[in-house]
């Protein structure tokens, strides 16, 4: 493996962002795409927002390490407001601005925070912070620029709290070099270049979006867009040809209903980046056969972003995941902690894109390591050619009979209808101390009996569901990430036990 280069002392994740915005200064930095057009920011201009932004902070009184919640959406102001907080030495937490006023309230009694940014109509917290409008950071763009707050690079630079999808969210403390760590990405995962436009379909909140979206590109030179507002799956592809899109990056569900539709022409595509939940062979099929580009998938998680991955120089074998990032420390524990090639993913904890731990939660951090091993909680098994496959999280494994069983294992098998929009698979509990898996998809007709003949004939008897639901949709959170914990409780729910 090739080992990353230390991070440079002292540091600032804000001015490693913009490194290349002097000598770029006139090219396009962002584009916030819709179908009646875009909003360009230079990279010269959004420097300039950015250190006049952590002018305008430290003049409100704020001093360095205190904490900034961020209520905004997919606008400049997101961008500006993460990087200038960080610039000024303040620690930015961005939050989903789908979230309720009661969700929200409860994560910033977590944080305490020293200031609220919001859009208008994005729900606040009960909280005592003061609050400005994303319109008052657009306007320190006027300011004078502030100096980048220089220092250790292990420091903390920001906060992201976790998706809550397996229980209440935590918040998630990233140090100054979680940036510098990311080189170990671009090659390994994007096979990003200065010269490509890097359109990314999630909110600015997601973590995928935060880096593979615009702080990638930014190091790199290249250019991020955007979908504004209102953009629908729907409306990519023309706006990924319109936009001269050379790679694409979004949750594999929006590839889904992108491939809904035919297609038009996308000469400029060189491939695509899928995370969040688990890439069906199948939809990489489809993708491969309507693009002629392929699909890269990456493993990853709040408290170290990606860190196994297929690449455009080194594409995961067909029905695994990919290979560990170059630079990476990751091994296979078992129960006992010893090394094997069928269990949870660990990392080692001198990974610089780590977190610091959870925010003033000591217990909780020390509760996920088993010595120097960061466990992720996901399960994977390892090939004879080194490659990886994920076979879901450790705490989603489903217990049918006895037998414990991968949820992606029999997702994999059963997504390859032609007329199935989509699936998902869940142990539930039918009764007292019997569970069985149970099958949920999308379709516009019954495909119950083509899922039960495709899993008898792919699947072994104890992984094959017994019970089938057709659903309108499965439920997601706000970057349309799988909530199997809904999942779960929704079609217990629906069971009639008679």
């Amino acid at each position: 493996m090739t080992a990353l280069s230390p991070c440079p002392a002292p540091f600032n994740l804000a001015a490693h962002a913009l490194s290349r915005a002097a000598e770029l200064a006139d090219k396009s930095a962002l584009q916030i795409i819709r179908p009646q057009g875009a909003e360009r920011w230079s990279y010269g201009r959004l420097e300039a927002a950015v250190r006049g932004c952590g002018t305008g902070l430290l003049a409100r009184g704020l001093q360095p390490g205190d904490r900034v919640l961020m209520r905004l959406g997919n606008s400049p102001a997101f961008p500006v407001l993460f990087l200038g907080a960080i610039a000024a030495g303040l620690v930015p937490v961005p939050t989903s601005a789908a979230l309720t006023a009661a969700e929200t309230t409860k994560l910033a009694a977590r944080i305490a925070p020293a200031l609220i940014v919001a859009e208008d109509g994005v729900p606040l917290p009960d909280h005592p912070a003061p609050v400005i409008a994303a319109a008052d950071v657009l306007a320190m763009e006027r300011l004078a620029p502030c100096a980048y707050a220089m220092g250790t690079s292990d420091r903390l630079a920001y906060v992201v709290f976790t998706s809550g999808t397996s229980g209440t969210p935590l918040p998630v403390a990233h140090a100054h070099r979680a940036i510098w760590a990311r080189g170990m990405m671009y090659q390994g995962w994007e096979g990003l270049l200065p010269t490509d436009r890097l359109l990314h379909a999630g909110a600015f909140n997601w973590t995928f979006t935060l880096g593979t979206g615009l702080l990638d590109p930014w190091v790199n030179g290249a250019t991020a867009l955007i979908p504004g507002a209102g953009v629908t799956p729907a409306d990519l592809p023309l706006l990924m040809k319109r936009f001269d899109a050379t790679i694409l990056a979004a949750a594999p569900g929006v590839v889904r209903q992108m491939l809904k539709s035919p297609l038009p022409a996308l000469p400029r595509l060189r491939h695509g980046l899928v995370a969040g939940e688990s890439l069906a062979p199948a939809l990489r099929n489809q993708w491969q056969a309507a693009t002629g580009t392929d699909l890269h998938e990456a493993l990853g998680m709040s408290e170290c972003s990606t860190y196994l991955s297929g690449s455009p120089a080194r594409p995961a074998p067909p029905g695994t995941t990919g290979f560990p990032q170059p630079g990476r420390r990751i091994a296979l524990l078992d129960e006992t902690g010893a090394a094997t090639d069928d269990g949870i993913l660990a990392i080692h904890r001198s990974d610089p894109g780590l977190m610091i731990g959870y925010l003033d939660q000591p217990q909780e951090t020390a509760a996920r390591y088993r010595g120097d091993w960061f466990l992720t909680g996901d399960h994977a098994r390892r090939g004879p050619d080194g490659a990886l496959t994920y076979l879901g999280r450790a705490d989603d494994m489903m217990n049918a009979g006895g037998f414990r069983v991968s949820p992606a294992e029999v997702e994999a098998a059963l997504a390859g209808l032609p007329d199935l929009a989509e699936l998902a698979v869940t142990d539930i509990q039918v009764k007292e101390g019997v569970h069985v898996i149970a099958c949920a998809y999308v379709a516009d007709q019954t495909l119950e009996a083509e899922l039960t003949t495709l899993a008898a004939e792919t699947l072994a008897r104890w992984k094959q569901p017994r019970l089938y639901r057709r659903l309108p949709a499965l439920p997601r959170g706000p970057n349309a990430k799988l909530n199997r914990r809904a999942l779960r409780a929704l079609l217990e729910a629906d069971h009639d036990p008679a």
